[in-house]
């Protein structure tokens, strides 16, 4: 169960800092503001949806399933990262 909690504060900790990076340059660059807040939503959304994923018990091969979500968290994680570096 410690891999799901870990799992689980990584996802919040990762997209927490987008978000936190995300706000910080809005507060620095006011005319990016739009940009800023879609990166804020996308991320949001990619927490509601990770977490969705691993709070699914109903899959057949559990560990497989979290590692791709763990994959998942890597992948969106650095497009967003991506996409805060460029405003």
């Amino acid at each position: 169960m410690a891999s799901i909690r870990d799992l689980k504060q990584d996802i919040n900790y990762v997209l927490g800092d987008i978000i936190e990076a995300a706000l910080i340059s809005q507060a620095a660059q006011p005319e990016k503001e739009a940009e800023a807040e879609k990166i804020i939503d996308d991320s949001i959304a990619t927490f509601d949806d990770l977490i969705a994923r691993v709070n699914d018990k109903k899959v057949e091969n559990r560990s497989a399933h979290l590692k791709q979500v763990r994959a998942d968290l890597e992948t969106k994680g650095a497009a967003l990262i991506e996409r805060v570096n460029n405003l």
